[in-house]
């Protein structure tokens, strides 16, 4: 069993930054592959970022390349979402998946953990 919390969301003007955390416990975080997600109303969940195991390689969406840094923290079992040069269509739900693999992936189907979501607003 994996359990994952995030934390960092809020509210912040356009512009600004905010850093995501998620938390995860369970014995599979070292040798898994985690992925950033986010989701607007209305719109399909979409990966923003990923990650594999060691940190080695990266995905990130056109949208945020530039401004968003996906990293991970092996020995605090935590993954962390730099946000920089917020924009308001940046505003979702965001959301950290761990999937049963070392590699990188975007596929929301290919993650077989998630967390309860951050909400990010970006005002303008």
């Amino acid at each position: 069993q994996v359990q994952l919390v995030e934390s960092g969301g809020g509210l912040v003007q356009a512009g600004g930054s905010l850093r995501l955390s998620c938390a995860a416990s369970g014995r599979t975080f070292r040798n898994s592959g985690m992925g950033w997600f986010r989701q607007a109303p209305g719109k399909e969940r979409e990966c923003v970022a990923a990650i594999n195991w060691s940190g080695g390689s990266t995905y990130y969406a056109e949208s945020v390349k530039g401004r968003f840094t996906i990293s991970r923290d092996n020995a605090k079992n935590t993954v962390y979402l730099q946000m920089n040069s917020l924009k308001p269509e940046d505003t979702a739900v965001y959301y950290c998946a761990v999937r049963p693999w070392l590699d990188v992936a975007q596929d929301p189907k290919q993650y077989a953990y998630w967390g309860q979501g951050t909400q990010v607003t970006v005002s303008s």
